[in-house]
């Protein structure tokens, strides 16, 4: 979900939004009951190597597919990023065993006074060229499971026949920041598929906080300050755990894991799942780390966005901080998130 310019609320981030998340280790079932497990990424030479050859021709080479890969993410700056993005059906239903990898291009700088179309026409000429670029890739992705184990699946969750049950993610090394052309390539069977996904602009957002620097110092409600009314500090069903600590009074002084999300009114549909996964991992790790959901819309109703969302600077949700002792960020996890990712990510502050 992205914050409008118009009104401070937040929109859907994918077209028919399904931002997609990662859970437990172990395998569980979605709500239709198909099986959905943690898949590593397939090997490279399972895909077209590059050799030179441009976007245009990986997608020729490999043919369109019928299915949709999103983006799960809007932020990404120049070096190592985790690219998280869901695959769908014409209808918007979840695939959650494809093999995908995708493939990257640099869109060339503009001079709009050149361009007698004026910038627009620049902009999209320059797009256009960037699919006869050298493509750089293939970039392979793991697949990881959104869902928890019983106990902490969420009525939220469990109720939502849309609620997101996997994530593609793989980690990419961008050189520049910029604008980059993307295409997926994807393997169904003994036969593969490509297709274009939205460009992304690297470097674009400078205000989120970033690995290393200092958290901001905000507060978060806790249940003193709503007379034990857990609903109204979490539109989860049943209200989870993780507000029992104000954000201010842990920084600096323990490790912190602050998530941003709201499981009622989040659009793409992975908030309730990736709350369901914190819940999950505080029981374990809940003696390292303050563990706090912070909810998006003041008092709980959309479209006024909190003052803790605008001091993180927050374009879209969800959003997961992991926060050292010392007050610096030691990780940030963009979009949908699994068990095992949350686990690294407090393993990494806790050290």
């Amino acid at each position: 979900m992205r914050l409008g310019r118009i009104t401070p609320a937040f929109a859907c981030l994918l077209a028919a939004g399904a931002l997609l998340g990662g859970c437990g280790s172990s395998d569980s079932t979605d709500t239709s009951g198909t099986s959905v497990e943690n898949r590593p990424a397939p090997p490279k030479s399972a895909f077209p190597a590059t050799e030179g050859h441009s976007l245009t021709e990986v997608l020729e080479a490999a043919g369109p597919s019928e299915l949709v890969v999103s983006p799960a993410g809007t932020v990404y700056y120049e070096g190592e990023n985790r690219f998280p993005f869901g695959v769908f059906e014409k209808d918007r239903s979840q695939v959650s065993d494809a093999e995908v990898a995708l493939y990257f291009a640099p869109v060339p700088e503009v001079n709009p006074t050149a361009e007698k179309e004026g910038a627009k026409g620049a902009e999209a000429r320059a797009a256009i060229k960037a699919l006869d670029e050298p493509a750089t890739g293939p970039f392979p992705a793991k697949i990881e499971s959104l869902l928890t184990q019983p106990a902490f699946r969420a009525k939220t969750t469990s109720d939502d026949p849309d609620a997101a049950s996997v994530v593609y993610s793989t980690d990419i090394d961008f050189p520049t920041n910029g604008e980059w052309r993307i295409a997926a390539v994807i393997k169904e069977g003994d036969e593969l598929g490509a297709t274009l996904l939205p460009s992304v602009i690297v470097g674009a957002v400078k205000r989120l906080p970033r690995v290393g620097e200092k958290a901001p110092l905000i507060h978060t409600p806790t249940p003193e300050d709503v007379g034990g009314e857990l609903s109204e500090l979490t539109t989860r069903i049943p209200p989870d755990t993780q507000n029992q600590v104000d954000y201010a009074d842990a920084l600096g002084r323990e490790p912190i894991v602050l998530l941003f999300a709201t499981p009622q009114f989040c659009q793409s549909r992975v908030c309730g799942p990736v709350v369901d996964v914190a819940e999950q991992v505080k029981q374990l790790y809940g003696d390292e780390a303050a563990f706090i959901h912070m909810e998006i819309f003041e008092d709980n109703e959309p479209p006024k966005v909190n003052q803790q969302v605008k001091a993180f600077h927050l374009p879209t949700e969800p959003w997961l901080f992991a926060i050292e002792k010392d007050g610096t960020v030691g990780e940030v996890l963009q979009g949908a998130f699994g068990v095992d990712a949350l686990t690294a990510a407090i393993k990494k502050i806790a050290e």
